[in-house]
């Protein structure tokens, strides 16, 4: 077990907490978080590609010249995909992307990923986070104190009215609920700022 110190809002140490061995020092498998990223990439693809096929293009209904003796090769239709305006072969139709991993593998991952941020010393734990008025401002200097300007993953057990209205005109800045969390948002911030309840709730469903 890793110990970490606990912040206050104004960057200063208020108490130390233990870091769950099975959740924050799990071995960091570079594949299985690989696998992990790629399902949460193909799971958020829209799937609305489409091209018309040759009974999907308006027109065609006729002929365009008789069979023989017209000098031309034979044509039945203006809509063929061998014209100017006719259909398209092969091209791509709406489909779904998405798909699941197993629980375990997922779960897998998001230690490995939390690992891996504790490995770097990307994690930051404050006791509590709240501010008074939802103000840009606030949250600004807030994360200043805390030296958090190159990117920061807000996790909290509880939501925030506050937090999240202030946050969400930060660049690089991100609030997430804990049920959310997932291994993308994990590597797109480099830190991950998370309050003490989270750390608990994190290991009472991961650990």
């Amino acid at each position: 077990m890793a110990e970490m110190n606990i912040l206050n809002m104004n960057n200063e140490k208020v108490g130390t907490i233990q870091l769950d061995g099975k959740v924050f020092g799990a071995p960091v498998k570079k594949t299985l978080i690989h696998e992990i990223v790629t399902m949460q990439l193909a799971n958020k693809r829209q799937g609305t590609a489409a091209t018309k096929n040759k009974a999907l293009v308006r027109g065609g209904g006729k002929k365009p010249w008789k069979q023989k003796k017209t000098g031309r090769a034979r044509a039945g239709s203006n809509r063929s995909p061998l014209w100017v305006g006719g259909g398209t072969i092969f091209g791509p139709n709406p489909r779904d992307y998405s798909y699941k991993e197993p629980i375990k593998k997922v779960r897998g991952a998001l230690k490995s990923a939390l690992s891996a941020k504790a490995n770097d010393g990307e994690i930051v734990v404050v006791n509590d986070l709240e501010i008074k008025e939802p103000k840009t401002k606030l949250m600004v200097d807030f994360l200043n104190k805390l030296g958090l300007n190159e990117g920061v993953l807000i996790l909290s057990d509880k939501r925030d009215r506050n937090i999240e209205l202030a946050s969400r005109n930060i660049p690089k800045v991100k609030v997430l609920p804990l049920r959310e969390l997932n291994v993308y948002d994990l590597l797109k911030y480099r830190k991950l700022l998370i309050t003490e309840g989270g750390v608990k709730a994190i290991k009472e469903v991961l650990g």
